[in-house]
């Protein structure tokens, strides 16, 4: 009877996960241009970065950099753009929006972008999905870089705001009629990278030539506690993460940190999880909205990433990045679809330069093939290297002489993507050739899986330039076994500098990649690093001052391996 009812249970947890959607980071919304010329010097690109969503009588909006516009979404899947800058005659420009705070008082949606040189416009609007805004404050003459406004229980008001490798954070609350300080503004929080290695500066976090920025703030009550967060140490960090400080009220200096980032992604086919934002879904979980880095054309060539998120059984805040760039459940669970062809065999209709094939299958968003030009029937072709189940695709488009600068709203993608047993006999899996909207990040899944070897992407339209790609991801499961667990993880930390460690193991058999999990105890293992073909590590993100605890595990196209024993650091 036992064994009935949990078979019960398993296929009662298969059809839920069946009915429900999936997501896929980055998401797939119709990223803007950069509006700024000299941030173009390199190749006009795709660019957006600071994101914050809010849940809005049951919908929900996401508002990130010169977008001149927001976006809604019932689902967190599905998104439609609402064409709108928010702008006034004395403060003209493409920079309206520059991360943006949003923020609900009752029932209104409030909406401000970063400044410290001019009085913008504070707006408000009951009907956001709807494009009617109106001035709620015509000069917000406090101004502030970064902001991030908050509602607490009781009504009262503040704003957050900071960007510097100098200054802190700083903290102030707002009359709810006026929307002055009631206050002055009060110091909040200011990097400690002496003792939080993850806070120094640089791509492989040595804090050798710049001190670390810390910049925006977010606030979430849980519990009665606050917890302000915030992202460092540079957005073009594969290390750019949102820290988080815990305090028993909105304003003060009697905040404490916690000793690792909040969200963390320095690893996978798009890195970097900083300067975002908190919110719950209609049910009541968490999600966790930031940046993702490119910086590739520009510094500042970035996307946007969602990740669950919440609260344990000590109000320790988290976020879940492990396999965060894999297709997930819309309940935050990983699919357990994995990638079936990393560096495996490409072949295309034309390169150009050196944008060669295999940059379209290394796991790197930085990279790129590029086909000789934009015309219909240029593909690209990737090898499984066996049959296999398929479950869904990624196509990631990259910016190869783009035309555009700033916001378009009436370009679109064409695609064909045919499967194969052979590579010789093709059969139709997705026809887009009539699609006639932007999918810079389409991600297509089937209502049943399909067996295939070959998977070839065709193009037929592109909205400009050359037809290029970052990343054709196929995921599913292949016919093999999982990878054996890695063994003889190696963990060296000396008292030279304790905020960095070496971690080497044996590599597993057939991996193609490994998780790494550490945190400050055994059942708090919330930081996450994939490491792609490679058995060591070099880690400079521990907090000086605590104990940590390791494990790792080994993943390939057929599933993922046990982990390893947690492993105690001193």
């Amino acid at each position: 009877m036992k064994k009935i009812l949990l078979s019960c249970c398993l296929l009662i947890a298969i059809v839920g996960h069946a009915q429900q959607p999936t997501y896929c980071n980055p998401i797939n919304v119709d990223y803007g241009y950069t509006p700024i010329p000299d941030f173009a010097a390199w190749g006009k690109h795709r660019a957006t970065a600071d994101p914050v969503i809010v849940n809005y009588k049951g919908d929900y909006y996401l508002f990130s950099t010169n977008q001149w516009g927001y976006w809604y979404s019932a689902d967190l899947v599905n998104w439609t753009f609402v064409s709108r800058k928010f702008l006034r005659p004395w403060n003209e420009g493409y920079d309206e929006l520059c991360a943006p705070a949003v923020g609900i008082v009752g029932d209104t949606m409030i909406v401000f972008g970063s400044t410290y040189t001019r009085n913008f416009t504070l707006w408000m609007s009951t009907s956001p999905k709807e494009n009617i805004w109106k001035p709620l404050v015509d000069s917000f003459e406090i101004g502030g870089w970064d902001p991030a406004f908050f509602t607490d229980d009781d009504g009262r008001f503040y704003m957050y705001n900071g960007s510097s490798n100098r200054y802190p954070l700083y903290g102030v609350e707002l009359d709810r009629t006026t929307f002055k300080p009631v206050r002055t503004r009060q110091e909040m929080y200011l990097l400690e990278p002496w003792r939080y290695g993850w806070q120094r500066f640089g791509e492989h976090m040595d804090n050798t030539f710049l001190d670390p920025f810390i910049e925006g703030a977010w606030m979430t009550k849980h519990h009665g506690k606050y917890y302000l967060q915030y992202g460092a140490p540079g957005t073009e960090m594969s290390g750019y993460a949102d820290g988080v400080i815990v305090g028993p009220s909105p304003l003060g200096n009697n905040f404490t940190p916690q000793s690792d980032p909040l969200s963390f992604k320095p690893g996978g086919f798009a890195r970097g999880a900083g300067h975002g934002a908190t919110f719950t879904d209609n049910k009541g979980a968490y999600w966790h909205v930031s940046t993702m880095g490119i910086s590739v054309k520009n510094n500042f060539e970035r996307r946007i990433g969602i990740w669950p998120a919440g609260f344990d059984k000590d109000d320790v805040m988290y976020c879940n990045t492990a396999f965060g760039d894999y297709p997930h459940y819309t309940n935050g669970d990983f699919t357990g679809w994995m990638l079936l062809n990393y560096n495996k065999p490409v072949t295309v209709s034309s390169t150009l330069g050196a944008y060669t094939a295999n940059n379209a299958v290394d796991e790197d968003i930085k990279t790129y093939w590029s086909a000789a030009s934009g015309n219909a029937g240029e593909w690209l072709q990737t090898d499984l290297g066996n049959v296999s189940e398929v479950h869904a695709v990624q196509i990631n488009y990259a910016d190869q002489d783009a035309t555009f600068l700033g916001k378009q709203t009436n370009i679109y993608h064409q695609y064909k993507l045919l499967y194969s047993m052979d590579g010789k006999k093709w059969q139709s899996l997705v026809d887009k050739s009539n699609n006639k909207t932007d999918v810079p990040h389409d991600y297509v899944t089937f209502p049943k899986p399909i067996k295939a070897r070959y998977i070839r992407l065709e193009n037929v339209h592109m909205p400009s330039g050359k037809f290029a790609i970052s990343g054709l991801r196929v995921f599913g499961m292949a016919n093999g076994n999982k990878p054996a667990k890695p063994e003889n993880l190696i963990v060296l930390r000396t008292e030279k500098d304790k905020r960095s460690a070496w971690l080497k193991w044996k590599p597993a058999a057939d991996a193609y990649a490994y998780n790494i999990y550490y945190g400050t105890a055994p059942d708090k293992l919330y930081t996450n690093i994939m490491v792609y073909n490679a058995n060591e590590y070099w880690l400079k993100t521990l907090d000086k001052e605590k104990i940590y605890y390791f494990t790792i595990e080994a993943m390939n196209e057929n599933g993922v391996s046990d982990k390893t024993e947690i492993q105690k650091v001193e």
